[in-house]
């Protein structure tokens, strides 16, 4: 019930979000149908059940989510330079990155982030490694990428 109720909440949220009609009476409550109804055909499917993922921020996600904008931030800079640059200094290259990651939604949350951060991509997934293409050394950087698979691994014990 409880998975039920956090999937309503979220997706409440998202058509607030998206449709951005917050006055209408009519238009809220159709709002809210419609994400009942959506609710209960994915309780009917037994797509909320146990084993999913509820949307639940805790405070580590937030704090992760917080860290990985700066990343963003700083990596898109990087990015910019080496793109602006008469040179364009591009060093192209593919490294595996172990990864560590206990349950699948850590791995996804890993591979993501990789891919979310500019100058990397996440190309292959294995069980226990990730073949990442890197556009520059610095975005290649192993121990950066190590960095933030060890944050998802400590956001992933915290759930």
């Amino acid at each position: 019930m409880i998975h039920a109720v956090t999937m309503a909440t979220g997706l409440y949220g998202l058509w607030l979000l998206l449709s951005g009609y917050y006055d209408n009476p009519l238009l809220l409550g159709f709002g809210i149908f419609s994400c009942v109804i959506c609710v209960y055909i994915a309780a009917r499917m037994e797509v909320v059940d146990h084993e999913s993922v509820p949307l639940q921020l805790k405070f580590s996600v937030v704090t992760y989510l917080i860290w990985l904008t700066a990343e963003i931030g700083k990596a898109n800079w990087a990015v910019t330079k080496v793109v602006l640059s008469p040179k364009m200094p591009l060093k192209q290259r593919l490294i595996r990155v172990p990864a560590r990651q206990k349950t699948d939604v850590g791995r996804v949350t890993f591979a993501n982030s990789i891919t979310l951060t500019p100058g990397t991509i996440t190309v292959e997934t294995e069980h226990d490694e990730f073949l990442v293409h890197a556009l520059t050394d610095d975005a290649a950087d192993q121990v950066a990428i190590a960095d933030m698979g060890t944050r998802v691994m400590a956001v992933e014990s915290r759930s």
